[in-house]
């Protein structure tokens, strides 16, 4: 059985070991990023690469993309130069983008204006879990689409969950990732204030995670903690950016605005290239001092 034709757009620090899962899984990828560099890596393992996003929609069964943010995506699908421009005939597009719920249902309709099809398929999880084809998978759009992409899906993620319509899987990252940015500002509060209650890193971090408030995240940040070493698996900015998203949708609970105020503090005073637990650095430098 022929296997489907892979098109791939974005190469960031998730991307590339994702195309790479598919091209060790056998598909057959091609690759279209603007920085040409980020491409070798996939070109010497087998990937091809498109001249422009027009060619790569004419070549692909399936077109995944994956990039910062709802105007680099407006701009790769609704640009004169974009995916949209002249496409095969059914061709699947399937968008991996952290963007906002209007943002996906406006492409949905876009690709439907052009026959194309269209899945959203949102992950949560970081660089590690993309290197091992874990990311957990939200996908939204009609039931045959995702169907057809199950199979590269299921390379890519583990668990997928179907949740309807478009716009149904973008809302849920970010609900996701607000529980996300909770979490860590709470990781980071706790263990600067064991800090100042003279209680051991290490110790406390271990209590944190042996406790009823353990999560898979606050164990997989404990050791950059400890090491204070915050190079990006989820950079902050991005994070900063996903609920600015949410507060669009309406996000007004009592514990959001101080949260997005210190993410985007953080963001814009040198932390939003770094990892998104560098939120205790932040916190450390700016509030700790003032609070006790």
């Amino acid at each position: 059985m022929e296997k489907i034709k892979i098109g791939w757009v974005g190469l960031g620090n998730m991307g590339i070991p994702m195309a790479r899962n598919l091209i060790n899984k056998g598909f057959p990828v091609c690759v279209y990023n603007r920085t040409k560099e980020k491409e070798k890596e996939l070109l010497n393992l087998g990937a091809s690469a498109a001249d422009s996003l027009q060619q790569l929609s004419q070549i692909s069964d399936i077109i995944i993309t994956m990039v910062s943010d709802d105007a680099a995506v407006e701009e790769i699908y609704n640009s004169n130069t974009g995916l949209l421009t002249d496409p095969s005939a059914n061709i699947l597009m399937i968008d991996m983008s952290t963007v906002g719920v209007q943002t996906s249902k406006k492409l949905a309709m876009n690709c439907n204006n052009k026959s194309v099809h269209f899945l959203e398929a949102k992950v949560s999880g970081s660089v590690k879990p993309a290197e091992e084809g874990k990311l957990l998978i939200m996908a939204g759009g009609e039931i045959a689409d995702y169907q057809k992409a199950q199979p590269v899906l299921e390379t890519l993620g583990n668990p997928i969950f179907y949740l309807g319509d478009v716009g149904k899987a973008s809302a849920a990252k970010l609900c996701i990732n607000y529980f996300l940015a909770l979490t860590l500002e709470g990781l980071a509060e706790t263990v600067l204030f064991a800090q100042k209650l003279d209680i051991n890193t290490k110790d406390m971090l271990k209590v944190i995670n042996e406790s009823g408030c353990a999560s898979g995240i606050t164990k997989i940040k404990a050791e950059p903690i400890l090491k204070n070493d915050f190079a990006p698996a989820f950079a902050l900015k991005h994070i900063t950016k996903d609920l600015r998203l949410a507060q669009k949708e309406g996000l007004a609970f009592p514990l959001f605005p101080p949260l997005l105020a210190s993410f985007q503090d953080a963001s814009q005073t040198g932390y939003g290239e770094k990892d998104v637990m560098s939120i205790i650095s932040f916190l450390d430098e700016t509030v700790s001092d003032k609070r006790f």
